[in-house]
């Protein structure tokens, strides 16, 4: 059965990279990032949490190395995490080499705060003999002080400019193996430089909107520019920025590509947001549902709607689906198809068992 028809997104083509196993650009998925928020001196702190991050699908994991106790840290982090690792390295170069060196994947830079050339190529020595890859990372926040004194205040062309110097600052020694990202907290601005970015150069575009705020807001605008950027097909990874667990950064992320149909993992729930006519509470339903299908990873359409005004609608698109019916009696759809009838008290168990079951039979196949 065809599940839930969806208009495929054509991908700007982009250079393929490598942050360590992971590919980034090219045809490969596009990536989920998120960052711990813990002292990376806190050894066991960081690798509890990176694990964490690891666990809700996370394929890249950045880690602050704001000093060198930080940067070589990275050596016994490293030891004990499966997922590469990204050194966010601002200003101090050498930071960037220890990190190099203690085995990291990647390392986020912006050439133009490092300072002198010479600087510079340690960097990207210490790089290559790493098989460490760089991402330019321009941020609005931070834009060199002879661009803000051109344009007056941070601006897409600004922005552009910044990562069209260091784009050649890299390619000047030779060095191509990076992404770039252009970011911002203003989602207007955003979108115009990663489309002027896309039009310059065929490098893997990191997207996010940084600083975007709170779970809920900042999901909210994170999908407004991240998506509108990924409907145009361009961007290659990504990362969700909020005041949050950094655990929601990834679980958004998913949700976006789900949205898009770009990638797909876990449980995709389709629910109603209930009313009058609801012959279960939807609302509590899906709560627990969420909680308890979390550890699911396979991809899978479950929905849980109210009442027949759409249930078998959207049953018949999904794999699993639950329809409230009258005096207790709630109808499971299985592969589109109406199947059995279930108990207002045994939803949430049997539904429960279903997409593990269903989990189980993707596993295998």
């Amino acid at each position: 059965m065809s599940i839930r028809p969806f208009r495929d997104i054509k991908r700007k083509k982009t250079k393929k990279i490598k942050v360590g196993p992971i590919e980034v650009g090219g045809d490969a998925p596009i990536s989920v990032q998120s960052m711990t928020n813990t002292l990376t001196t806190d050894v066991d702190a960081t690798i509890k949490q990176i694990e964490e991050l690891t666990e809700a699908g996370a394929d890249i994991v950045r880690v602050s190395c704001p000093d060198q106790s930080s940067s070589l840290s990275l050596k016994k982090i490293l030891k004990y995490v499966k997922v590469p690792i990204v050194a966010d390295i601002h200003f101090h170069y050498k930071r960037a080499i220890e990190a190099a060196n203690s085995g990291a994947a990647c390392l986020r830079i912006n050439p133009g705060n490092i300072g002198s050339r010479e600087r510079i190529k340690e960097i990207l020595k210490a790089a290559k003999d790493n098989n460490c890859s760089l991402r330019i990372g321009v941020n609005a926040g931070s834009l060199e002080k002879d661009l803000l004194e051109k344009y007056k205040e941070p601006c897409p062309e600004a922005l552009v400019e910044s990562a069209m110097k260091n784009i050649k600052i890299l390619e000047d020694e030779d060095f191509f193996n990076f992404k770039i990202s252009v970011k911002s907290s203003d989602i207007f601005l955003s979108i115009k430089a990663y489309r002027a970015l896309s039009s310059k150069c065929d490098y893997p575009l990191h997207l996010g909107i940084t600083e975007a705020g709170g779970l809920t807001s900042g999901s909210v605008k994170s999908s407004m520019g991240i998506g509108i950027l990924l409907m145009e097909g361009i961007g290659d990874t990504l990362r969700v920025s909020l005041s949050a667990n950094p655990v929601e950064e990834v679980k958004v992320g998913y949700e976006i590509l789900k949205s898009l149909n770009l990638r797909h993992r876990g449980v995709n729930i389709i629910s109603c947001p209930s009313c009058a006519r609801q012959g279960f509470p939807v609302i509590d339903t899906v709560k627990i549902l969420e909680e308890k299908l979390a550890h699911i990873k396979e991809p899978i359409t479950l929905s849980v709607i109210g009442c027949v005004v759409n249930g078998p609608g959207e049953a018949s698109q999904t794999q699993i689906g639950l329809t409230g019916g009258g005096e207790g009696n709630h109808m499971m759809y299985l592969s589109g198809l109406p199947h059995h009838k279930v108990a207002s008290n045994k939803i949430i168990e049997e539904v429960v068992a279903l997409v593990e079951s269903k989990s189980k039979e993707l596993k295998t196949n």
